[in-house]
C-alpha cells in the first residue's frame, strides 16, 4: 500500500459521539466511520483488521472439523413463528413485507435455517455428528446502540451449530468448540473471562460468554480467585446475607409519610434504619402486571426474573401505570391489597416487621409481615452484590465489566423438537437431534481488541490481525536515496509475503510518525538521513526505543520480529 496513492485519512481531533475507546481511535483511525445510529462503514484499513480475523476464526473453525456455508439474510417471519421465537425477539427484529405483503425479517440469528439445512443430510444415526458454521450480517433494532461498533443494529457474526445423537455426543461436540475458541481469542490478542450466563432467547441447557475484561464493557462479570467460579451478573447466583430474624411479630401500623416517596425521604422522617424496608417495585411482564419484593438496599435482576416466569419480556411499568394498579403516587407501592400476583426475593423471607408501601399516596405500613399479605413465588430474584459470598466455595468475589465477544450454547433438542428434526436410531425409532450453537461477533472482536491493546498515541494492534504488519517511514520523499531505499525494502518485504505500507506522502516526518502510531502497525522501519551509510531504523510500536540496522539486512531482522525471536 503506497499511501500517496491510496485512501487513507486520520482525524487530530476527537471523533464527535463516540463516548468508547475504540470508538474514537477506529474512527480517527480512519476505519471505520458511522452511517446512521448503530451502523458503520468499515473503511479499507478497518476492512482489512476485519478479514485478519475473519481468516482466523475461519482456520480455527476448518482445524475443529467445522464446514462453512452462506445462509440468506432476508428470512420468511412465519420461519421464526413455527420455532415460537417470534414473539421472544420481540421489536429486536426488523420486520418488512414484499410487494406480495408476504412478511419477511432481517435475521437476527440463523437457528432455524441451519436446522433446515441439517435436514437435507440426516436420516439416521450414521448421518451425524457434524458441523457447520457461516460469517453472515446480522440485524437487531437495538433500542440504543453505543460505544462504536460494540453495541450495534448490523453486525457480521461467525455462528457455527453441531448436530449429534445424544447428550454424550453433544457435550463432545461441544468441548471442541470451547477449545477452538480459546484457541481462536489467544491469536487475537483478547484477554477473555469464560463466564456462565443467561441462555436468553436462545434457549437450552447451558450459555458461556467468552467476555473480553475492559472498563467499558457493559456487562458486569461476576468473579472469584479463589475456586474460579465465574459468571455474568444477570446469573450469579445470590448469597444469603440477611439471618432469620428473631423478633417478636408486631401488629402492623399506617403511617403519614407526606412527599416521602423514597426509602432515604421515609427512612429519615420516620428515623428508621433503611435496612428494614422493602421496595416494591411493579413489572409488566408479557403484558400481565406483577409486583416484585426486594430488600430495600437491593435491585431487581430482570434476568432473573424473566427465568424464573419463563417471560419473553420484562419491563417496569410506567408511571401511569403504576397508578393505575396500586391507586397511588409512584414511590408508594406495596403488597397489601394488591390483586396482582406478588414475587419476593429470598432475602424478604428472613425479615420481620418491615416497611412498605401503602399503596396510598403519602402513607406507608410499618410493622409489616409475611402474614399480612399474599405472594405467588420466592427465589433469588435480585443482583448480587458486593457484599454477597462465592456461591460456590463462600469466599470473597470481585466485579468486572465485560464485552461479550463469543458465545457458546448447549441447545440441547429444543430447535429440533419445535421444528421436527429427527433421526432413526439402531432400533429404527425416531429421536430428536442434540444441537450446540457458537458465536462470535467479529467488529466487537475488533473493538474488544482496540480496548484493550492502545496508549495515548493510538491503537496497538497485534500482529496476527494488524490491518500491516510494517510501515516503511520515508523523512524526505524528494531525496531520491532514501525514494530508492523505501522502494527496494517495500519490494522485498511484499516479496516475502508481509503486508507492508509505503509512506512516500509528502509529509514531516513527526505527521507520518503520528499516524503509524495511532492505526496501530507493529513495526516501523524508517528511511533517513543515515541511507547514505546504509542504516535504517527499525522500531515496534510496543518500544520506546528503536534500533539502527543495515538496509540490506531490515527484511531479515523484521522476519525475525514476526516470529517473535
Amino acid at each position: 500500500m503506497e499511501l500517496s496513492r491510496s485512501y487513507f485519512f486520520t482525524l487530530r481531533e476527537q471523533a464527535k459521539d463516540e463516548e468508547s475507546i475504540s470508538g474514537n481511535l477506529l474512527t480517527r483511525a480512519g476505519m471505520i466511520k458511522k452511517s446512521s445510529s448503530g451502523v458503520y462503514m468499515y473503511l479499507p484499513l478497518g476492512y482489512k483488521v476485519l478479514k485478519n480475523i475473519e481468516r482466523i476464526v475461519r482456520e480455527e473453525m476448518e482445524n475443529a472439523g467445522a464446514g462453512e456455508l452462506l445462509m440468506p439474510a432476508l428470512i420468511q417471519e412465519e420461519v421464526y413463528e413455527k420455532s415460537g421465537r417470534r414473539d421472544a425477539f420481540g421489536h429486536d427484529m426488523f420486520n418488512l413485507e414484499d410487494r406480495f405483503g408476504k412478511r419477511y425479517v432481517l435475521a437476527p440469528t440463523h437457528e432455524e435455517l441451519f436446522v433446515e439445512a441439517a435436514r437435507m443430510k440426516i436420516k439416521s444415526y450414521k448421518d451425524m455428528p457434524f458441523n457447520i458454521y457461516q460469517i453472515q450480517t446480522k440485524f437487531r433494532d437495538e433500542p440504543r446502540p453505543r460505544y462504536g461498533v460494540i453495541r450495534v443494529r448490523e453486525f457480521l457474526m461467525k455462528d457455527a451449530y453441531s448436530f449429534d445423537r445424544d447428550e454424550k455426543g453433544l457435550n463432545d461436540s461441544y468441548n471442541v468448540m470451547y477449545n477452538a475458541y480459546k484457541k481462536i481469542f489467544a491469536r487475537l490478542g483478547i484477554n477473555c473471562a469464560i463466564v456462565k450466563s443467561d441462555t436468553g432467547a436462545m434457549g437450552g441447557l447451558l450459555s458461556e460468554e467468552f467476555q473480553a475484561v475492559t472498563d467499558i464493557g457493559e456487562d458486569k462479570l461476576v468473579i472469584c480467585n479463589e475456586c474460579g467460579y465465574a459468571a455474568n451478573s444477570e446469573i450469579a447466583k445470590c448469597t444469603l446475607l440477611t439471618n432469620k430474624s428473631d423478633e417478636e411479630l408486631k401488629e402492623r401500623s399506617l403511617i403519614k409519610t407526606p412527599n416521602a416517596g423514597t426509602i432515604e425521604e421515609v427512612s429519615k422522617l420516620i428515623n428508621e434504619d433503611a435496612s428494614k424496608f422493602v421496595k416494591t417495585l411493579i413489572y409488566k411482564i408479557d403484558e400481565k402486571f406483577y409486583a416484585v419484593l426486594v430488600k430495600g438496599c437491593h435491585d431487581v435482576n430482570e434476568a432473573k426474573i424473566k427465568k424464573l416466569l419463563k417471560a419473553s419480556e420484562v419491563v417496569l411499568a410506567s408511571f401511569e401505570e403504576v397508578e393505575e394498579v396500586t391507586g397511588a403516587k409512584v414511590g408508594f407501592a406495596g403488597p397489601i391489597g394488591l390483586d396482582i400476583p406478588v414475587i419476593i426475593d429470598n432475602e424478604v423471607m428472613n425479615m420481620k416487621n418491615f416497611i412498605v408501601g401503602a399503596n396510598k399516596t403519602d402513607y406507608h405500613y410499618k410493622d409489616v409481615n409475611l402474614e399480612d399479605f399474599n405472594y405467588l413465588l420466592v427465589d433469588d430474584i435480585r443482583s448480587i452484590t458486593k457484599d454477597d459470598k462465592c456461591p460456590k466455595c463462600g469466599k470473597e468475589i470481585s466485579f468486572k465489566n465485560g464485552i461479550e465477544v463469543g458465545n457458546t450454547f448447549k441447545l440441547g433438542t429444543k430447535y429440533s423438537e419445535s421444528l421436527d428434526l429427527t433421526y432413526l436410531d439402531k432400533d429404527n425409532n425416531l429421536n430428536p437431534v442434540w444441537m450446540g450453537c457458537y458465536g462470535i461477533g467479529l467488529g466487537r472482536c475488533m473493538a474488544a481488541c482496540v480496548e484493550q491493546h492502545n496508549d495515548e498515541k493510538g491503537i496497538i494492534w497485534p500482529m496476527e490481525i494488524a490491518p500491516f504488519k510494517v510501515t516503511i517511514v520515508v523523512v524526505n520523499v524528494n531525496d531520491d536515496s532514501q525514494m530508492d531505499a523505501a522502494n527496494y525494502l517495500y519490494k522485498e518485504l511484499r516479496n516475502n509475503n508481509i503486508s507492508t505500507i509505503l509512506d512516500d506522502r509528502n509529509e514531516r516526518p513527526g505527521v507520518k510518525f503520528n499516524d503509524m502510531d495511532l492505526i496501530g502497525i507493529p513495526i516501523r522501519i524508517t528511511v533517513g538521513n543515515k541511507i547514505k551509510d546504509g542504516i535504517v531504523e527499525i522500531k515496534q510500536r510496543t518500544n520506546e526505543s528503536f534500533e539502527e540496522i543495515s538496509l540490506y539486512d531490515a527484511c531479515a531482522r523484521v522476519e525475525d520480529i514476526i516470529d517473535g525471536e
